[in-house]
């Protein structure tokens, strides 16, 4: 990773730390190349990729972070891009895409369309699909975040971790168990998009009807079952929480710690917000993107 970018800060939330009574941290993803913690992933899957064979092109099915991180990487790496988007995606995350030279297709109405889109797609023209939520190298560059948290803060003892189509959750607490065997990882979905909450109760795939929910970057309705045993493995427990309090987690960090956060970047802290405790001496929320949509930060600021 550092030889794209230096660590992402971990920063002191001192709002966090005296409403909660514990010390607070917050894991600033957002400042990555694109916004968002993808570029890790991305960045060791092409690159993994790369070292055995060559590809004419990469594809990806996103809602808007991981479709960026790919184009980022494949910039880096002089590969063309392909990248497949639901329909109404996320503006800003949309316009990084385009600006880092992919070529962008809009496809079905959420992210398991546009997906079988592009798989079709990256078959008929023999290209890479570079599927963030399968690929065997992506999770190791998710798994530098704990490796940079443990390095800062080597004590932590809980992490509150978004949860869309888990690369970012098994990456992180495989690296994060291995280091610190008694850190407790807590995943947090929304309640509207809770595939995976289910699944990891009921220990199977439970996949929903629907995944409408204002955090597109949890946005998952059909799980992996490969994933599903992974979670079930090495995380302590998982938390839903609503889109009202994805939007006011979204406005205390801006109000209060004066930091920007989409929805599924505030949801780590929606969660903390709701839990009761008691807390560990040291707490370290991943806020995951910062890539929020105009219309949906206005609709956070005028939240109560």
């Amino acid at each position: 990773m550092r030889q794209h970018f230096p660590p992402s800060r971990l920063v002191a939330a001192s709002f966090l730390s005296h409403l909660k009574g514990a010390n607070i941290f917050l894991k600033l993803e957002g400042e990555l190349p694109t916004g968002s913690f993808k570029p890790r992933g991305a960045l060791c899957a092409l690159h993994a990729k790369l070292q055995r064979s060559p590809i004419r092109g990469v594809v990806a099915s996103s809602t808007g972070n991981h479709g960026a991180a790919v184009a980022y990487a494949a910039e880096r790496f002089g590969v063309p891009a392909f990248i497949f988007l639901p329909q109404n995606s996320n503006p800003v995350k949309r316009a990084k895409i385009a600006g880092l030279g992919a070529k962008i297709f809009e496809e079905g109405l959420d992210l398991a369309d546009a997906h079988r889109a592009a798989a079709t797609f990256a078959e008929a023209e023999a290209l890479y699909f570079l599927n963030d939520a399968t690929d065997p190298d992506l999770p190791t560059g998710p798994a530098t975040i704990a490796c940079e948290v443990l390095e800062a803060l080597a004590d932590t003892g809980l992490i509150y971790v978004p949860m869309g189509d888990t690369a970012l959750i098994r990456g992180l607490a495989a690296a994060a168990k291995q280091i610190s065997p008694k850190v407790r990882i807590v995943g947090v979905q929304a309640q509207r998009a809770p595939s995976y909450y289910l699944s990891w109760r009921k220990g199977s795939v439970v996949a929903t009807e629907d995944c409408q929910t204002i955090a597109d970057g949890l946005a998952t309705r059909t799980p992996d079952a490969a994933n599903v045993e992974a979670i079930r493995e090495l995380v302590d427990d998982v938390r839903l929480v609503t889109e009202a309090e994805m939007l006011s987690a979204v406005r205390q960090l801006l109000f209060e710690e004066h930091l920007v956060a989409e929805p599924s970047g505030a949801a780590a802290t929606a969660a903390l917000l709701q839990d009761r405790g008691p807390f560990p001496r040291h707490v370290v929320l991943i806020v995951s993107g910062a890539n929020v949509a105009p219309e949906v930060l206005r609709r956070a600021i005028l939240t109560d």
